[in-house]
């Protein structure tokens, strides 16, 4: 839930597909009595097409625009949940927002990503050879992810409550 004139995000979840961003968000933003907000999610509405869609059409380029655009008002008007899209913080501008944020990197593995997400065309970065593409992906933004995190939480093979459960207790832990 995005309100102007709020305050921070409580936490801002990133990390690569399939490290179930958005139903950790939903899930986290429940049980901190807070709203959530999805940025792929919202720049689909606001364009009325998915992503891939935005992708083919229009390009990576302009894509990205949109995404920065997102992140910065969401991260100016959500006093909820936030999760990002895996490549926003690849973004130098977006990357340098998220400081000062509580910013909370969901680390997975191929496996549970591939089982999560399927690698299928709904992935435009990830249409040729999938596996090796998200491999590649992942071993690029690793070092951006472990850098802009306040914590990194480990989801792989892990059931949502118990990623949730981590989260809050390090919350708690650091208010």
């Amino acid at each position: 839930m995005v309100t102007a004139g709020t305050t921070r995000p409580r936490a801002v979840l990133i990390g690569p597909p399939g490290a179930g961003k958005s139903t950790i968000a939903r899930k986290l933003a429940d049980r901190l009595g807070v709203g959530w907000h999805d940025t792929d999610e919202a720049i689909e509405a606001a364009e009325g097409r998915p992503i891939s869609d935005i992708f083919v059409v229009s390009g990576e380029a302009h894509f990205r625009t949109l995404e920065r655009t997102e992140v910065a008002r969401s991260l100016a008007a959500c006093d909820g949940v936030v999760s990002l899209g895996g490549g926003a913080p690849m973004d130098p501008e977006t990357a340098g927002a998220l400081s000062g944020h509580t910013v909370v990197f969901l680390d997975v593995g191929i496996a549970d990503a591939a089982r999560r997400i399927g690698f299928d065309g709904s992935r435009p970065l990830l249409l040729v050879n999938p596996r090796a593409q998200w491999t590649k992906m992942m071993n690029e933004r690793r070092p951006t992810y472990e850098r802009l995190a306040s914590v990194r939480v480990d989801t792989a093979g892990r059931r949502p409550r118990a990623v949730v459960d981590e989260i809050v207790a390090w919350l708690e832990g650091h208010r």
